[in-house]
């Protein structure tokens, strides 16, 4: 009996000893994968960790030079930032914090450059959608209307579309294109939420060019039932 089983246990090595020599390579590599994998990984997280608290750092710092007025040491800390941590979130709300200031002293060409930043860095569609918005009120201001509406054509995020169709309004106002105008507003109308402060501004936009947003809307229904 136990020749028996020794012989049993040695078929079961042998046949072990084939297996391992033919899949112990490609075991080995893909456990040596598994681990590389792991280790990126965690590498990954730690390398975001430690950008988000360096990045964090440097927005306070900046934060305090905006609350201070001192737009020249906030512009060099946001240059920093900008080249350490580009896409980092804290950057992003940086440049936000910059350009406000920046347009709120006059400096306006300083402000372009900081929300164009956002644009071209931010992965956050809701950032890159409060810069172009921004950027757009700045071209607008300058009579700059083709590239104001370069900037809020390129809005991704559908939260903001009200806003974006009611700008696109303002522009199309002052380019005496009213019905185009019209139907910019409608669609701002329509897309804030009812409860928005700002729907009512909207509202009075339609207003003064003759319109009852109520009343379109009432309207538009009656015809979608037909």
């Amino acid at each position: 009996m136990a020749n028996q089983l020794d012989l049993e246990e040695q078929e079961q090595l042998d046949q072990l000893k084939h297996f391992w020599s033919q899949y112990g390579n490609l075991i080995t590599g893909l456990l040596l994968l598994v681990l590389c994998a792991v280790a990126a990984w965690n590498a990954y997280h730690y390398w975001q960790r430690s950008q988000a608290t360096q990045s964090a750092a440097m927005f306070d710092e900046m934060s305090k030079s905006v609350a201070a007025g001192d737009l020249a040491m906030a512009q060099r800390t946001f240059s920093d930032m900008k080249e350490r941590y580009a896409s980092a979130t804290y950057t992003q709300q940086a440049a936000l914090a910059l350009a406000r200031q920046a347009s709120d002293k006059g400096e306006l060409e300083a402000a372009k450059a900081a929300l164009q930043s956002v644009v071209d860095k931010s992965a956050d569609e809701g950032y890159a959608a409060i810069a172009r918005l921004r950027l757009a009120n700045l071209y607008f201001d300058a009579k700059d209307y083709a590239q104001a509406l370069v900037m809020l054509d390129g809005v991704k995020d559908d939260a903001f579309a009200g806003l974006v169709a009611d700008r696109k309004g303002d522009i199309l106002v002052v380019q005496a294109k009213r019905e185009d105008a019209k139907a910019a507003y409608l669609l701002a109308y329509q897309k804030l939420d009812e409860r928005a402060q700002y729907r009512r501004v909207v509202q009075v936009k339609l207003n003064a060019l003759g319109v009852d947003p109520e009343a379109s809307a009432a309207s538009t229904s009656a015809e979608v039932k037909k």
